[in-house]
């Protein structure tokens, strides 16, 4: 039975493709530091199911913590591959406290990096960012410079890119890189707009926009995503992957859609655009589509219907947390 760490598994991403994994049969070795950026309790609710499966366990450390990580791969415990999606995310928060994404993403990455080399374990898969993007020309390309970040979120996520590259020259480390394009779904992060904006219209509470609402995201299920992410443990040398829905909507669009399914009209404030905020994302995902013989399966209006479903099987809980 194969083994792979995932690191970042209590997180909304590595929640779900733990999980993937475990029902693949395959033997899941969680890490994460359970840290408080949001309220922990929404990562307890999702270790909760993943820790019912014996195929399962858990390593509370952070990877920036290179010698506590190294237990994990010993001669004894054969690793088969990591997934790496342990990461301090926001690109705004990281504006305001620019080290603590210097440590998890950029040396925690460096981390796993040696410990992959030192322990023999090939495949390394590295979770990156649209964020990279930037300014660039629509829709984003792998190909584009990357060189440009808005923020030092996406400047750290550049970063563990170019370490990954520098392994793989150096060291032979088979590595992929799925650049993920605004994820959302059920259980995710409460810090990202569509949960709060479904919280906030169900429970008769402003919202905040920031601009005037027409900014575009390529809005991409964490279903997919997860399946994506399983893909890129195929063999690839250095590959990098645009993993979204190829499909940009308006966020009033979505904030509608929410509107329509609560049967709630929201309030809206709305303040001056963030000027580490890009006006729009769109993902090429035609090398994805080859290379990985993925796609989307989901639309908008099915995936945010499924999430309003799951905040209204889980309203109580969910008004239970503590706003980011």
């Amino acid at each position: 039975m194969k083994t792979i760490v995932v690191t970042g598994c209590a997180g909304f991403i590595g929640w779900k493709v733990s999980e993937r994994l475990l029902e693949e049969d395959i033997n899941v070795v969680g890490v994460d530091n359970l840290n408080d950026y949001y309220d922990p309790k929404l990562k307890e609710w999702r270790l909760s199911s993943l820790n019912k499966n014996q195929n399962f366990s858990l390593k509370t450390l952070d990877i920036s913590e290179c010698e506590p990580l190294k237990k994990i791969f010993s001669k004894k415990n054969k690793i088969d591959a990591v997934i790496n999606l342990a990461a301090r995310a926001g690109v705004r928060a990281s504006v305001e406290d620019p080290w603590v994404y210097l440590d998890t993403n950029v040396k925690g990455t460096l981390n796993l990096l040696e410990c992959c080399k030192e322990f023999g374990v090939n495949k390394f898969v590295l979770a990156s960012t649209s964020s990279l993007y930037g300014l660039n020309e629509m829709p984003f390309r792998e190909t584009d410079r990357t060189d440009s970040p808005l923020a030092p979120y996406s400047a750290t996520k550049k970063g563990a890119e170019v370490l990954c590259y520098s392994y793989h020259y150096l060291c032979g480390l088979d590595i992929s890189i799925p650049r993920y394009f605004t994820v959302y779904g059920p259980a995710g992060r409460p810090d990202m707009s569509i949960f709060i904006f479904i919280k906030n219209i169900d429970n008769g509470v402003p919202i905040t926009v920031f601009g005037d609402g027409r900014q575009q995201r390529d809005f991409s299920y964490i279903d997919d995503i997860a399946d994506g992410t399983l893909k890129c443990l195929q063999p690839s040398g250095y590959e990098i992957y645009n993993l979204g829905n190829d499909n940009p909507v308006e966020l009033m669009y979505v904030i509608n859609l929410i509107e329509d399914i609560l049967g709630e009209k929201a309030v809206i404030e709305f303040l001056p655009r963030h000027p580490a905020d890009v006006f729009a994302t769109w993902a090429h995902i035609e090398k994805s589509r080859e290379k990985l013989n993925w796609q989307p399966k989901t639309t908008i209006e099915e995936g945010i219907k499924k999430t309003v479903e799951w905040y209204l099987e889980n309203r109580e809980f969910v008004n239970s947390l503590k706003s980011p």
